[in-house]
């Protein structure tokens, strides 16, 4: 007996309620180039890294901005004023914008660059009022 092993995303978006958004971020991030590679590392339950290939740019180029929830990660290719004939050229000079969305409460704490890897420290902090909260159970005696 053969199994279908595929999964059909756009049917199954048809058949839910309430979770257009999740689709949509997953159809948005599978049209996302693959430049620049990157990690996403769960450090401990409420610390990631994400930590990017930026080989060639230097802390001028780079900008990382937080917007909404949207965590942008932006590389503009460093100028190479020189007339230099290339024999061949095979190390990329491009931009790039790589966008991450973040789930609630979640916040950069520090961002480094070493060796071409550009890292990003995220942390969840849940604001006291919104979490959960444990609650008496009060005992009746009815005579």
């Amino acid at each position: 007996m053969t199994r279908l092993t595929t999964l059909d995303l756009p049917q199954l978006h048809r058949a839910t309620v309430g979770f257009d958004r999740m689709f949509q971020d997953m159809f948005d991030n599978s049209k996302s180039a693959g430049y620049p590679p990157y990690n996403i590392v769960q450090d401990n339950e409420d610390e990631y890294t994400i930590s990017l290939a930026v080989a060639g740019f230097n802390m001028d180029n780079l900008s990382i901005t937080l917007e909404k929830s949207v965590l942008t990660v932006e590389g503009t290719p460093v100028t190479n004023d020189n007339d230099a004939t290339y024999l061949y050229r095979g190390i990329a000079g491009r931009g790039f914008t790589r966008e991450f969305r973040l789930a609630d409460h979640i916040e950069v704490t520090s961002a480094s660059l070493e060796l071409g890897m550009l890292h990003i420290q995220l942390k969840r902090e849940v604001p006291e009022a919104l979490q959960p909260k444990k609650i008496a159970i009060n005992s009746t005696i009815n005579g």
